[in-house]
């Protein structure tokens, strides 16, 4: 059973067999496609933090592919990935959708506190155990059969669980607002760049004092590479090193934290060496087009373009440029495996350049923008800190909570 020695007075050994009415996975083949269908066609990799999240390449069927392989999903249904990319989760909150064999979903019993099992697949401790047992070697899977049997306790009085999981929802509700707060500024920011500077396109007439240039004029363009992962002696060090999977992961406008670190010598390997808090990152090459600005120093891989700005441009106003003409990058990226902007291609873009007045007058107003997203996400890197370090002593008995 499950790993807690001492059982705290009051809860219970069990397995999420014994809290669940039904447990499965979904569809193990291709359903028909159609663009224009109301019903997505999810796996795994839709879910994360809890909500089903639907992506660009994100398939759509008809009603009637939905009505041939839909699963009893409901509102004490919670989802989550057993192939591939292992234990992300989500509620079911009655989105248009159907599972894919990647996604394995169970239905908590109504004598249990759905939001209690959704925090205890959230514990590094059922990582652990699905990472130990599951199969396969070039795509890990996990087997329904280990999915039911993992161990765990749990309160006997639903109270006493329902007061732990208000505890750690308050906290995500905390986050969730916070980064609601966030697109909301992000959105503003992006607006009122548009009304600035997004009417003008090359050609046209511009105002006095502004002229046509390229991006290498008013960045300075630099990038990075990888240290031998062959030589232990480069790596889990104290330095910070990104890969735009980092990007991929926050989706957020800075980074704050970077998943690998290198040691001094790692360091010495990569020619643009630690770049300095502020330096705008675009991601260019599979895919191009992630950005964040840094609020560490940090050393980049060779899937970056870093930039530093020149004369008196800011990092602020190249995010939000980049933004907008993304599509004008990768315009200018070529592959045959995959799309990537060289650094020469990015430093040849033409771009409208704005006089130095209305750029001063712009930095005045999106500055403070830009500063409270930065604050609202270091406060979210603190509450998902002690959420995270919460969780498992809430949910093992060793916090007790009044019912």
């Amino acid at each position: 059973m499950s790993d807690v020695k001492n059982i705290p007075d009051g809860w219970v050994e069990t397995t999420l067999a014994d809290v669940v009415s039904k447990l499965g996975d979904g569809l193990h083949g291709t359903p028909k496609y159609s663009d224009d269908g109301d019903y997505y066609f999810i796996n795994g990799n839709n879910l994360n933090e809890g909500k089903i999240q639907i992506k660009q390449d994100t398939k759509r069927c008809s009603i009637e592919e939905y009505e041939k392989y839909k699963k009893n999903l409901n509102s004490r249904t919670i989802l989550v990935s057993i192939n591939g990319s292992l234990g992300y989760f989500a509620y079911y909150n009655n989105e248009k959708c159907f599972l894919g064999k990647s996604a394995c979903y169970f239905n908590v019993k109504e004598i249990f506190s759905k939001n209690f099992i959704g925090y205890q697949v959230q514990t590094n401790y059922f990582q652990k155990y699905i990472a130990r047992l599951a199969g396969g070697t070039t795509i890990k899977n996990v087997s329904l059969k280990t999915m039911r049997e993992y161990p765990f306790i749990i309160p006997k009085n639903i109270e006493e669980q329902k007061a732990i999981a208000d505890i750690l929802t308050a906290f995500d509700d905390k986050i969730e607002n916070l980064q609601a707060q966030n697109k909301t500024l992000e959105t503003i920011a992006q607006t009122i760049f548009k009304e600035w500077f997004g009417k003008y396109q090359i050609g046209d007439e511009l105002p006095e004092e502004w002229r046509v240039g390229k991006l290498g004029e008013v960045v300075k363009i630099c990038g990075g590479t990888t240290p031998s992962t062959k030589v232990s002696e480069y790596w889990d060090g104290e330095i910070n090193w990104t890969s735009p999977k980092d990007l991929s992961n926050s989706k957020e406008m800075f980074l704050l934290q970077t998943e690998k670190k290198i040691t001094q010598e790692g360091l010495k390997k990569i020619s643009s060496g630690l770049l300095p808090i502020g330096t705008l990152l675009l991601s260019s090459r599979a895919p191009v087009g992630y950005l964040a600005i840094i609020n560490i120093e940090v050393a980049i891989n060779q899937g970056y373009i870093a930039l530093l700005p020149k004369q008196y441009f800011s990092n602020n106003y190249m995010y939000l440029w980049l933004d907008l003409f993304m599509k004008i990058v990768k315009n200018a990226a070529n592959g045959s495996t995959f799309l990537e902007i060289s650094k020469s291609s990015f430093r040849n873009i033409e771009c409208i350049i704005p006089s130095k007045d209305i750029l001063n007058k712009f930095e005045d107003v999106v500055n403070p923008i830009f500063n409270k997203i930065l604050s609202n996400l270091s406060q979210i890197q603190t509450l998902k800190k002690t959420r995270d370090t919460l969780l498992p002593k809430l949910m093992n008995g060793t916090i007790r909570v009044k019912k």
